[in-house]
């Protein structure tokens, strides 16, 4: 069973548990080379249930500790994993920030189910995890994750060069944030945003 659900209209959203290691292998076995050019070099082992498991593991205790989510998509049925949506790097205090990353099944692209997650995902980490701030960064010329940021609401920040080793070599990313309504006008939710 996932330590968290949340029901979309075409997906869920749930933080795994260990247990369920194969879901999350199985999908990036299946999308290795499509994520290749976004994602850092990693091995064949690094995909592995068992390497999954030990690191579902940690996510469980970061989400725990409020300090990460780690959010599978799922198909309805909780059979499939078809993308991920990750909030990391959250940080409290006078900050009250994450950092977000996602990527979704190669053969799912451009149906819209990457924005009907992060909607739901974004949701949560405003109005349960009462954050003020969400980052995400893309490497320029990535024009699907401009788009879908774009408008989700994210605005762009800045530029920093060599900014993450990708695909084997440090790339500039563009900087873009999310700073959520509430803070802005007390009585606007991000869930009321969407409507």
């Amino acid at each position: 069973m996932p330590l968290l659900t949340l029901p979309c209209q075409r997906l869920t959203l749930a933080i795994l548990a260990p247990d369920q290691a194969e879901l999350e292998s199985e999908f990036y076995r299946r999308n290795q080379r499509h994520l290749a050019p976004w994602s850092p070099i990693r091995t064949t082992e690094y995909f592995s249930t068992e390497q999954i498991r030990r690191r579902l593991e940690i996510q469980a205790s970061a989400f725990e500790a409020g300090l990460a989510m780690h959010f599978a998509l799922l198909t309805p049925d909780g059979q499939q994993m078809i993308g991920a949506c990750n909030f990391s790097g959250i940080i409290r205090g006078a900050f009250q920030a994450c950092y977000l990353g996602y990527h979704i099944d190669e053969s799912l692209q451009g149906q819209g189910l990457m924005h009907e997650a992060l909607e739901a995902g974004i949701g949560y980490m405003f109005d349960t995890q009462n954050l003020h701030r969400i980052m995400a960064n893309y490497i320029p010329g990535n024009e699907r994750s401009a788009r879908l940021l774009e408008r989700l609401g994210f605005e762009r920040e800045g530029y920093a060069k060599a900014y993450l080793n990708i695909a084997g070599r440090w790339q500039d990313h563009v900087l873009t944030a999310l700073v959520n309504p509430l803070f802005e006008t007390p009585d606007k939710r991000w869930s009321r945003q969407l409507a």
